[in-house]
């Protein structure tokens, strides 16, 4: 009984150690400056930005480290990403009206917009490729 208890103690130690470690690595994840083709967008224009194309927009907070972490995977995804795709970003400290039209409760959220409407939501960090595909492109 003892021997279990030690085993789980050890086991339970390990885990909290790794995600110690893992927080500690994502606080310290670098801010990345957007590329020139990312869309910034705010209350007034998110309308007529998304209309007439195809676009993903990251919410995101200057304070959150998964969404720094996204930040260089958008910025080679607005590079490659063919005519009629954009790929935008909007601030949800700064647009909290915004926030709450698309009921954005965790963040990174990323929804794709197909001419204004909502056609798909993803939730936390995804990597290059599996944006890709959703957005059909790969």
């Amino acid at each position: 009984m003892n021997t279990a208890l030690i085993i789980i103690a050890i086991v339970l130690a390990f885990i909290v150690s790794v995600n110690i470690i893992a927080r500690a690595r994502m606080k310290k994840a670098p801010k990345v400056a957007d590329s020139d083709k990312i869309l910034t967008l705010t209350d007034k224009n998110f309308n007529q930005q998304t209309k007439g194309k195809i676009v993903l927009v990251d919410f995101w907070a200057e304070w959150c480290a998964p969404c720094r972490m996204m930040a260089p995977i958008l910025n080679e995804i607005a590079e490659e990403i063919p005519d009629g795709f954009k790929v935008g970003k909007l601030n949800i400290e700064t647009y909290k009206a915004m926030t709450q039209r698309f009921s954005v409760r965790n963040i990174p959220t990323l929804i794709l917009f197909k001419d204004g409407k909502e056609i798909n939501r993803f939730v936390g960090v995804k990597t290059k490729e599996y944006l890709l595909k959703q957005l059909k492109i790969k």
